[in-house]
């Protein structure tokens, strides 16, 4: 039955995935992606890495897909334009292709584990530890220099972004902390007395 499953999640993602790059459409190509990835998903959880597989759905389906699917709707695509210069560049792309599927070939051909990748995969099992459980040992242990250090590159991209898109325009008014806190109480409140049964 496991089988079965797995072969039925495998085939629809590798469907999925092909229908990403050839549906003419760039909203159903969206679309065909989170379709993927919740196959893959599947995939994960059939291997026993729960966490991997929500993480994938809920970072990759519910934050980048849906990123993804609101800016190819609010851009104006026209797929014939995008095609217009397919033929001319089809060589260049197909040697980029052979030299990354040459890459890829190279790696795996030369892949191998470590001696203690067996006894990591074996540790929920021996330790009674769920996979969340030992994924979070793992990280907050023996990488957690580099757990650190991943959270000020991405501190770091994120200032960068915002300090690039950040523009001082004249004529725009904007909002000064600063002055705002530090200004007189004279220049916030202005007391009125007013008469009983009279206006201002």
């Amino acid at each position: 039955m496991t089988a079965f499953v797995f072969y039925v999640f495998a085939a629809l993602a590798v469907a999925s995935a092909v229908m990403v790059v050839t549906a003419r459409n760039p909203v159903h190509s969206v679309l065909f992606l989170i379709l993927t990835f919740f196959n893959v998903a599947g995939l994960f959880v059939l291997l026993g890495a729960e966490f991997v597989a929500m993480i994938l759905v809920i970072v990759y389906v519910g934050a980048v897909a849906v990123l993804f699917l609101f800016v190819v709707m609010m851009l104006d695509i026209h797929a014939v334009s995008v095609r217009e210069g397919f033929v001319k560049m089809l060589p260049m792309g197909t040697v980029v292709g052979l030299v990354l599927f040459a890459e890829l070939v190279l790696v795996f051909a030369t892949w191998g584990f470590g001696p203690g990748v067996e006894i990591a995969r074996a540790a929920p099992m021996t330790t009674g530890l769920t996979n969340t459980e030992a994924i979070g040992v793992v990280l907050y242990t023996d990488y957690i220099y580099l757990f650190q250090l991943s959270g000020i590159v991405l501190l770091v991209g994120m200032i960068g972004s915002i300090m690039l898109t950040l523009r001082a325009r004249s004529g725009v008014k904007r909002q000064s902390a600063l002055d705002q806190a530090t200004r007189p109480l004279a220049d916030c409140i202005e007391i009125k007395k007013v008469a009983s049964g009279k206006g201002i």
